[in-house]
């Protein structure tokens, strides 16, 4: 398998199906023991995002370039983009969606999970932050989660906001699957995978591409 494509969202050679979602084959043995885990103690662990391959990356990187998505600052209010040059908005959109070719999906061993069994009948997932914190409804799921992800070779990447990738308690990540991953979502592996793709402000990504990865990309919390 070519490393650098299945790390910058252009192969899913690496992916397998689990309960119809599909996620990296190497970490569905500890994803059915977190799972289980989690069943015992009262929680049905859902997965709302896992693998996302480039092009859906970039449509949904496109859209809010192109101001046809909402973009919003870390207090959750909408940004104007219309007043920002290329490398502003490329800063602002990457608070909250990764770089098409850098996001941390595109390995399949991230994910996006929430307690299925936690949500009221009438109540809609946002993943939003308010959710896994005090007096929302996933507090004890996420602070079990807190308990109990390394035991299961998991970890939450954005576990704080570290001034670059928002906050998000819902993320988590197999520690070892995205460490054999982490290193070929190199600038130059990135770049290469951004070059004949159709990326708005391609440009100023490009130009900035080394700033950015150190302050999006690389930039994430590791379990002590």
């Amino acid at each position: 398998m070519d490393m650098s494509k299945i790390a910058c969202g252009l192969s899913d050679a690496h992916l397998a199906c689990w309960q119809n979602i599909y996620v990296h084959k190497d970490i569905i043995d500890d994803l059915n023991m977190l799972s289980s885990a989690a069943k015992r103690d009262g929680f049905e662990l859902r997965i709302a995002s896992s693998y996302r391959g480039f092009e859906r990356q970039a449509a949904i990187w496109n859209a809010k370039f192109a101001k046809q998505r909402p973009v919003y600052d870390i207090n959750g209010q909408e940004v104007d983009l219309s007043k920002l040059d290329e490398q502003a908005k490329c800063e602002a959109i990457m608070l909250f969606s990764a770089l098409p070719g850098g996001s941390r999906h595109h390995f399949g061993s991230d994910l996006d999970i929430y307690a299925a069994n936690c949500l009221a009948p009438n109540q809609n997932l946002q993943l939003e932050p308010w959710e896994y914190q005090l007096g929302g409804p996933f507090a004890e799921f996420s602070n079990w989660l807190d308990e109990h992800l390394q035991t299961y070779s998991f970890f939450k990447p954005y576990n704080c906001y570290q001034g670059g990738v928002a906050q998000e308690p819902w993320h988590i990540s197999h520690q070892r699957v995205a460490k054999q991953l982490e290193q070929y979502q190199s600038i130059h592996n990135i770049a290469a995978a951004l070059k004949n793709q159709e990326v708005l402000g391609k440009k100023a990504i490009l130009s900035n591409l080394a700033m950015l990865h150190k302050r999006f990309i690389s930039n994430i919390t590791y379990p002590n």
